[in-house]
């Protein structure tokens, strides 16, 4: 089986610096090394240096950013590239799937395709790219040989809009531990000395940030620490303004150090959960798997993600209800339970094993 071979596709590239599919392929190469031959393909454009391997995988460069417009031809550029030594190509998201028609006018190569959280959907998107994620992941399904989902709700989707079998796969997060604030940090951040709710996220209208902000605002007995890109859009840019000089309100810039955000997120009386788009969110599994508390906006994806075992909230009345009624051994009671299912569900040893049987 080590003379398998198998590329991914679509990733920033490893060593993981960002989101969950970097994440995914740092430990599908650090599990599965062993068993399979295996490549990943890697944005120059964030790298300093060119690695000849990692995880004792092969890694090969493309000076195009892996996110935005250009994913579509760093994708594409990826695929041609696998195909002239790769058994099984795995392409994570859907940008460059619209050359698969093409591709298999002549190959037979096997390709497993995670379609991610319905990107299409995303508010960030116009009609036109909307349009086109769309399509593209019409094509991703129709000319795989496997799709994945990372959450049943998408498994559900696939079926019903294709009428197409696919593989639930989740996301792993036993990569995160839980650690103390330590002293200088709680200089830095007075703040963090008292009870806290927290978030971390892109600053983007489907993970309603303005929801959570307002209801922070008319209840002010807990603090909130929200951490994210809040320059990068007239919507953060506007969120910051009005809620920056609130008493109980804190709002830090990103934070890319692992250890400074695991001190802060670890330590969270309650964890915020506010994405509305996509499947199964990787900072929602690691909340769980830490042993958080997690209020979470109410849509299916979540109540999937955390087997209907959070408190749930639509708009801001519903969220401050539930700031102010929550007992503290129901917020226990809801961290226990969510960290025992964690462990059970999203580890990377059984995420890799899932992955292995498609291989």
């Amino acid at each position: 089986m080590k003379n398998k071979k198998i590329a991914i596709i679509g990733t920033v590239g490893i060593p993981a610096k960002y989101g969950g599919f970097e994440t995914l392929t740092e430990y599908l190469t650090k599990n599965l090394h062993d068993k399979y031959n295996m490549t990943v393909y890697c944005s120059l454009k964030n790298y300093d240096e060119e690695l000849g391997s990692y995880n004792n995988a092969k890694l090969k460069y493309i000076n195009l950013n892996a996110n935005g417009v250009q994913s579509i031809p760093y994708d594409i550029i990826s695929i041609f590239s696998s195909l002239r030594f790769a058994d099984t190509l795995l392409v994570l998201g859907v940008s460059g799937c619209i050359v698969l028609p093409f591709v298999r006018l002549f190959s037979k190569k096997r390709i497993i395709v995670n379609i991610d959280g319905l990107e299409w959907k995303r508010d960030k998107w116009g009609k036109g790219a909307k349009w086109f994620l769309k399509y593209s992941e019409k094509l991703a399904v129709k000319y795989s040989d496997e799709v994945v989902a990372d959450n049943r709700v998408i498994q559900e989707y696939i079926k019903s809009e294709y009428n197409k079998e696919s593989t639930f796969i989740a996301y792993g997060a036993d990569h995160v531990t839980k650690e103390s604030i330590r002293d200088e940090l709680q200089s830095k951040y007075p703040f963090l000395n008292k009870k806290y709710a927290f978030k971390v996220c892109r600053i983007e209208p489907e993970n309603n940030i303005h929801v959570i902000l307002e209801a922070f605002y008319l209840y002010e007995k807990l603090n909130l620490i929200i951490i994210g890109n809040w320059l990068n859009s007239e919507y953060g840019k506007s969120l910051k303004a009005k809620y920056m000089h609130t008493k109980n309100i804190f709002l830090l810039d990103p934070i890319y150090n692992q250890n400074i955000l695991n001190q802060i997120r670890s330590n969270a009386y309650i964890y915020m959960h506010g994405h509305s788009a996509g499947g199964t969110n990787p900072s929602l599994v690691e909340a769980m798997y830490l042993g958080l508390p997690i209020f979470s906006y109410d849509v299916k994806y979540n109540r999937e993600t955390t087997y209907n075992r959070a408190l749930y909230f639509h708009d801001v009345s519903e969220l401050v209800n539930l700031l102010q009624n929550t007992k503290e051994i129901t917020l226990d009671d809801i961290a226990m339970h969510l960290m025992v299912l964690a462990k059970e569900h999203y580890t990377w040893s059984r995420i890799s094993e899932q992955y292995a049987q498609l291989f």
